[in-house]
């Protein structure tokens, strides 16, 4: 049985969130379901107060092979370390020059702190160097 993977976060603003996260990974809005425009003609037809349109959302990989991410709204605040975080490589494959692997990852942390995300501090160890870093709402992530 083939099974579908989808990586949830609690927030306090899953639209803010996931265009954050679809900018960091290529990703791109879910498409609203077949025979609607939007997702704000969608929510109307089933009665969703505009005030709860910022409930949930969702971005997809364009090319259907990375995980769905699903961002909901939740009352508390982030207050701990994750136990789970995504680890992007941006780097460039496997054989890379370490130099130039450096140079990708500072570029991709540049890009992110313009779109809101915050570094926690570089780390290098057992020859691996990687940036951590907090999406908009201090959820933690790598780049390597």
């Amino acid at each position: 049985m083939a099974v579908g993977i989808q990586v949830v976060f609690d927030c306090d603003d899953p639209a803010r969130l996931a265009r954050f996260w679809a900018e960091a990974l290529d990703y791109r809005e879910e498409p609203p379901p077949p025979g609607f425009d939007d997702w704000p003609a969608f929510l109307r037809s089933v009665g969703v107060p505009e005030e709860e349109w910022n409930r949930y959302s969702a971005v997809v990989d364009p090319a259907g092979v990375g995980p769905r991410l699903f961002f909901q709204k939740v009352p508390e605040g982030k207050v701990v370390k994750n136990r789970v975080h995504l680890d992007l490589a941006v780097g460039g494959p496997r054989g890379t020059p370490d130099e130039e692997r450096r140079r990708n990852v500072e570029a991709a942390v540049a890009r992110l702190q313009d779109l809101g995300a915050r570094v926690l501090g570089p780390k290098e160890e057992m020859g691996a160097y990687w940036v951590v870093m907090q999406d908009p709402e201090g959820n933690e992530f790598c780049l390597h």
